[in-house]
This record gives C-alpha cells, sequence and structure tokens, in this order.
C-alpha cells in the first residue's frame, strides 16, 4: 500500500480527487516493476522467439530441400535475401501502424502473418513459390521485433527499460537455438515439411494467447482520451491504481496527435539521434549477417575442418547471448554511451586479433574458437543494446516507427553483406576481418553521434 501510494502521489496534480491529472511518465518510471509487468514483457519476448525460429528456419530445411528438389545449393541465395529484403521492408510499415493504432494489434498481426506463411511454406514445390512466402514471413518477422521492443519498453520503468528490451532482443538467437533442437528431432524422422507445420503452428497458437492475455502499452493508452478508462484497468494491475476518472498527461514524451509520420524522424529534436542510430545499425547489423551468413565458409578457407567451422558459429551466437546480459548490468548502472562505444571498439579490435591468429598451428583452433567467442559477445551486445537505445530516443508517438525505421537500415546493411559476403572471402581473411573490424569501427562512430544516450542508474531524472 505505501509503494502504490506514493506511485499515486508522483503521478501528478490534484491525484487524490476526481477529475485528477495523473503524470503516466512519472508514474510508471518511478515505480517498482511489478510481477504482472514482467509476465507482459515476458509476452512480447515469447513472440520475438517465434520470430527468431521462423527467421532461421530455412537454414535448417535447405539441406533436405536440396535433396528433394534436386536443385543447386546456390538457388537458395536470393531465397535468403528476399527474406531481409521482406525484414527490411516489413519493419518500417509495421512500426508506422503500431506507432498510429497500437502496438498490440500491429504485433498479433505480425506473429499470425509469419505463422500463416511459415505454415504454407510446408505445401510448396518450388524454389519460386517458396522466395514469394519466405517473402510473406519476412514482412511478419520483420515488423514484430519493433513492435514487441516497443512493448517492452513501455512496460517497464525506465531504469528496467535497457533490460527489458534487451532481455526481448535476446530471444532472436534463442530461437534460432530452440529450431536447431526441433529441427534435430523432427527432420530425420518426419522431414522438412513437418518442421514448417510446426514452426507456423506455435506462432499461430501464441497469437491467440497474445490476443487474450496482452494488453496495449499503457503509454499509448495515455494519448488517447477514449482508452483512459482501459488505461485505468491496467494501471490497477500494474499496482499503480488512479482515481476513477483520471486524465492523463506525458510531459517528457508528449501528447500525440493521431498520426505518426516517419519524416518526424528527422525533425529538429530527433535529426541527430537518426542519423547516428541509422549508422550504427547499417555496419552493425551488416557485420554481423556478415558472418552469420558467411563465417563458416570462412573459416574452412582457412584450413579448418567442417565441423570446428560449425562449431565457431554456435560459439558466436553463445557469446552474443552471455553478452546480453553483462552489457544489460552496465548500461544499467553505466548509461548507454560508455558501455555501447567500447563494445563496438573492442569488437572492432577482437575482429583484427583473429585475423593474427594461426589457425593450422597447435592451439590455433582452440584460440580461433575463444576469439570467435569473444567477437560475438561483444558484436551482439552492442546490437541488442541499439534497440533498447532507439526505443530511450524516440518518444511513445514515433517509438515502434523510429525502432523499425532503424532496423530497416541495419538489415539493408546485412542484405549487402549477405550478397557480397562470397567476393570478400575470395579477397582473403584479411579483408574478411579487416572489413568486419572497419564496420563496428563506423558502428563506433554512429553511436558517438547519438546524443540522447540513456542515462546511467540514479541519473534517469537530472
Amino acid at each position: 500500500m505505501g509503494e502504490a501510494g506514493a506511485d499515486r502521489r508522483s503521478g501528478g496534480e490534484s491525484v487524490g480527487s476526481l477529475n485528477a491529472v495523473v503524470e503516466i511518465g512519472a508514474l510508471l518510471d518511478r515505480g517498482r516493476w511489478t510481477p504482472y509487468q514482467k509476465l507482459l514483457t515476458a509476452l512480447a519476448a515469447l513472440a520475438v522467439i517465434f520470430d527468431g525460429f521462423d527467421i532461421q528456419i530455412l537454414g535448417f530445411a535447405i539441406p533436405s530441400l536440396i535433396k528433394e528438389w534436386g536443385v543447386a545449393r546456390a538457388a537458395f541465395g536470393p531465397v535468403l535475401a528476399v527474406g531481409l529484403a521482406g525484414m527490411a521492408g516489413g519493419s518500417p510499415f509495421a512500426g508506422y501502424w503500431g506507432d498510429r493504432y497500437g502496438r498490440r494489434p500491429a504485433l498479433i498481426g505480425c506473429v499470425t502473418l509469419f505463422g500463416l506463411a511459415t505454415v504454407a511454406t510446408a505445401f510448396v514445390h518450388s524454389v519460386l513459390a517458396l522466395t514469394a512466402l519466405r517473402f510473406a514471413t519476412g514482412l511478419g518477422a520483420g515488423g514484430a521485433l519493433p513492435n514487441a521492443s516497443a512493448l517492452a519498453a513501455e512496460f517497464a520503468p525506465l531504469r528496467r527499460r535497457p533490460v527489458a528490451v534487451k532481455m526481448t532482443i535476446v530471444c532472436v538467437p534463442l530461437g534460432g537455438m530452440l529450431g536447431g533442437l526441433i529441427a534435430a528431432q523432427v527432420l530425420p524422422m518426419l522431414g522438412w515439411r513437418a518442421l514448417y507445420q510446426i514452426g507456423g503452428a506455435l506462432p499461430l497458437a501464441f497469437a491467440a494467447v497474445l490476443w487474450a492475455a496482452l494488453p496495449e502499452s499503457p503509454r499509448f493508452l495515455a494519448q488517447r482520451p477514449k482508452t483512459w478508462p482501459a488505461l485505468e484497468r491496467l494501471l490497477g494491475r500494474m499496482s499503480r491504481a488512479v482515481p476513477a476518472g483520471s486524465s492523463f498527461e506525458d510531459r517528457r514524451e508528449g501528447v500525440a496527435r493521431g498520426r505518426a509520420p516517419i519524416g518526424e524522424l528527422f525533425g529538429p529534436l530527433y535529426r541527430r539521434d537518426t542519423v547516428g542510430l541509422w549508422v550504427a545499425f547499417f555496419f552493425c547489423l551488416g557485420s554481423i549477417y556478415l558472418v552469420f551468413g558467411w563465417l563458416p565458409a570462412m573459416l574452412t578457407s582457412q584450413g579448418m575442418d567442417v565441423a570446428s567451422a560449425s562449431q565457431g558459429l554456435v560459439l558466436y551466437n553463445f557469446g552474443g547471448v552471455l553478452g546480453v546480459f553483462v552489457w544489460a548490468v552496465l548500461i544499467t548502472l553505466l548509461g548507454s554511451r560508455g558501455p555501447l562505444l567500447s563494445g563496438a571498439l573492442a569488437a572492432a579490435g577482437s575482429s583484427l586479433a583473429i585475423l593474427l591468429v594461426p589457425v593450422q598451428s597447435h592451439g590455433g583452433r582452440e584460440l580461433m574458437l575463444a576469439g570467435l567467442a569473444l567477437n560475438g559477445l561483444l558484436a551482439n551486445s552492442v546490437q541488442t543494446s541499439m534497440f533498447a537505445l532507439a526505443a530511450y530516443v524516440y518518444p511513445t508517438a514515433v517509438r515502434a516507427s523510429g525502432v523499425a525505421c532503424a532496423a530497416a537500415i541495419g538489415r539493408v546493411g546485412g542484405i549487402l553483406s549477405s550478397i557480397f559476403g562470397a567476393a570478400i572471402i575470395g579477397a582473403g581473411a584479411g579483408a574478411y576481418w579487416g572489413i568486419l573490424a572497419a564496420s563496428m569501427a563506423c558502428a563506433f562512430a554512429g553511436l558517438a553521434w547519438v546524443r540522447s544516450h540513456y542515462p546511467a542508474l540514479g541519473k534517469e531524472n537530472k
């Protein structure tokens, strides 16, 4: 009761009377992170797990498709690129939809779309049909992530926001790991079509769970007077009860105008931050997709066996998952500027250090794998932290659009690195690791240009 009363007193003027004016930012940001809020964050994160599963499912199925259809492996390169293009296109569209009509319907719609497209893929018989459905899957998957991260940010108090968003983003590689475990059991016994049926049925079932259990963002509701009664009920469940008939305002983020123009991202308030974020996303995600798509080929070209090369990619992802937890603590305590800039520079340095590892020497393989785990820890920590930073930079009215557009720019970098990856490997190990290092150095420059970094613990309101 004492904490709830403190929350009400922090909500705004005249909180104890009818027609109280409640400042939604203070009410949400200064209170504790309640179990119900954590449950809502977990629901958003689970949507991203299915997103990660469906994004990576084709990689597990390609060997079976090659055998069944009798086509060359190179035929699937355009299919992968089209999937990334769908994600790049789906992100800003779904972000705009989420800012204008709500994160909840946008997220549920995206999960339903990529679930249906995945189920439909189980019935295709040609590369052309596979390509079309891969594009549809990409549209849904690309749109789910920004709306899920916006919801996670807006359900959590300010000091817990980086943790909430990072715990959501880390579910993408966790979804890939889950897909690998399921594929290992399903493919040998039931085949790739059953894998797609399972991979589509799970998110469709979860979309029904989201429809029943996931509310709209409280900050989104606060900006629309017609939804204030629903907001009062939601705040009560979040242990932040307010008097009936309250009015709401958001002093930090303002009042929505009923539209979410993407052009506002380049308005005077956000232009500098948008440019910095887009530069950082383009180069950071470009470097990560260069690893995802071409690391095993690069390692085998250096003389490493196929099993060890595959293990290198696993360790890169494992390091990334571990790094998310480490950087979540660092950013909460220190703010985002220091950890992000130092992480980007360290990632660039570790790429150059890997270039110096003599793979064929005694202990060279183990040293290479350790270096890949460290590089994955650093690069993926920066990547996931950038989503939390973008969610902090932009206000409620354009948050989903801001995160979505930055993610779309990042995927453009990923498309380019996927297309030119073979040529980069052909130029040698120096070109490959040098480009990874240069990309993270450019990401450092973009992050340094961002003005509105997340504050350190205890400085949120200073």
